[in-house]
C-alpha cells in the first residue's frame, strides 16, 4: 500500500501514547476499587469490559481515520491503456472464394467487427489490410467505431504479401503513445492475422515473424477456408486452397497461436480466445473512502458504548 501523504502517518504515534495513558488510568482506578469514588461510581465492576471495548473502538477509529487522512492507494488491475490489438486482414483475390459463406472475406469481416466490438474500450485497435501491398487503414486508437468502419469497407485486390502485412502491423505499433515513465518500453500488443495463406509477393512471412518475435509481439494467425476453395477468373475455376502450414509457422516463430477456422462461427470463437489472452496492468487507485468509512463505523460504535456506560437502563 502506498500513500499520497505518508508524512501524515506520524499522527499514529499518538496511539501508543493514548494506550499507555489509558492503561495507567485503569491501573489507578483498580487500586481505588475498594473505595466508592471516581469512575467506580459511574461504571459498575461488571461493566468494565464495555469501557475497554469502547476505548478500543475509539482507538481503531483514530487509526483508520488517520490512514484515510494520508490518502492510501492500492494497486488494482485494469485493461492496459497502451494495450493494442492490430487486426491484419488479407484482401487478396483468393478471399473471394465461397467455401466459407457468403465468402471468405465477408465472413472474416463480420467476425472481425464482432471481435472489435467486444474489446474493452480502453484498448487501442489498429486495422491493417494487405494484398500486393499493405496499408495502415486505422492507426492505434480507442475509437473502435473507426476500426469497424474500416473493416466493413475492405475491398479485394491482387496478390498476397503476408510478410508486408506483418511488417506494416509492427509499424502501426510505433504510433502508440509512449509510456511517460518508460518511454522506451514497447506497448503490450498482439497481431491478429486473418489470411488463407501462401505469400506471393514481398518479404517472406518467416522474416516478418522473426521481426515480430524480436519486438515481443505475438502473431495469432487464423487460417480460413478449405482445401477445396476456388475462385473464378475469366470463366475458369482457379483452386485457392488454404495454406495452413505457412500460417502455423508464423505463429510458432512469433510466439503466438495458430488457429483453423472453416466457418464464420468458428472464427468468432477464435477471436474470443485471442481477446482473453491480452493482459492487464496494475495501476494505483485511491482507497481513502474505504478507510474513512471504517473509521466512522468504529467511531459510532465507540460512541454507543460510551452512552451505554453513562446511561441507567431500566
Amino acid at each position: 500500500m502506498d500513500f499520497a501523504h505518508p508524512d501524515r502517518l506520524w499522527a499514529l504515534a499518538a496511539v501508543p501514547l493514548l494506550v499507555a495513558l489509558y492503561a495507567f488510568g485503569s491501573y489507578r482506578v483498580a487500586r481505588r476499587r475498594g473505595a466508592r469514588t471516581g469512575l467506580q461510581l459511574v461504571v459498575p465492576r461488571d461493566r468494565t469490559w464495555l469501557r475497554h471495548l469502547a476505548v478500543a473502538l475509539a482507538l481503531l477509529s483514530l487509526v483508520t481515520l488517520t490512514v484515510a487522512w494520508a490518502k492510501p492507494t492500492q494497486e488494482v488491475e485494469v485493461p492496459s491503456e497502451r494495450g493494442t490489438i492490430v487486426v491484419t486482414i488479407d484482401v487478396s483475390l483468393s478471399m473471394e472464394a465461397t467455401d466459407v459463406e457468403p465468402n471468405r472475406l465477408e465472413a472474416a469481416k463480420a467476425a472481425a467487427i464482432e471481435f472489435v466490438d467486444g474489446i474493452p474500450p480502453r484498448y487501442n485497435v489498429a486495422v491493417v489490410s494487405f494484398a500486393q501491398t499493405a496499408a495502415i487503414l486505422v492507426p492505434p486508437t480507442t475509437d473502435h467505431g473507426a476500426a469497424t468502419a474500416a473493416i466493413a469497407n475492405l475491398q479485394l485486390a491482387p496478390s498476397t504479401a503476408i510478410g508486408e502485412g506483418i511488417f506494416t502491423s509492427l509499424n502501426a505499433l510505433l504510433q502508440v503513445p509512449p509510456d511517460p515513465e518508460n518511454p522506451d518500453e514497447p506497448p503490450p500488443a498482439r497481431i491478429v492475422l486473418l489470411s488463407d495463406g501462401s505469400t506471393t509477393y514481398g518479404r517472406t512471412s518467416a522474416e516478418a515473424a522473426e521481426a515480430a518475435a524480436a519486438q515481443e509481439v505475438p502473431v495469432y494467425t487464423i487460417a480460413y477456408g478449405t482445401e477445396n476453395g476456388y475462385v473464378e477468373i475469366n470463366g475458369q475455376r482457379e483452386p485457392v486452397p488454404v495454406n495452413q502450414a505457412e500460417l502455423r509457422q508464423i505463429a510458432q516463430i512469433s510466439g503466438g497461436e495458430a488457429y483453423e477456422a472453416r466457418s464464420a462461427g468458428e472464427l468468432e470463437t477464435v477471436y474470443e480466445d485471442i481477446q482473453s489472452s491480452v493482459g492487464t496492468e496494475k495501476v494505483p487507485m485511491e482507497s481513502t473512502s474505504r478507510y474513512a468509512g471504517a473509521g466512522l463505523v468504529f467511531a459510532v460504535l465507540a460512541s454507543l458504548g460510551l452512552v451505554s456506560l453513562a446511561a441507567r437502563w431500566p
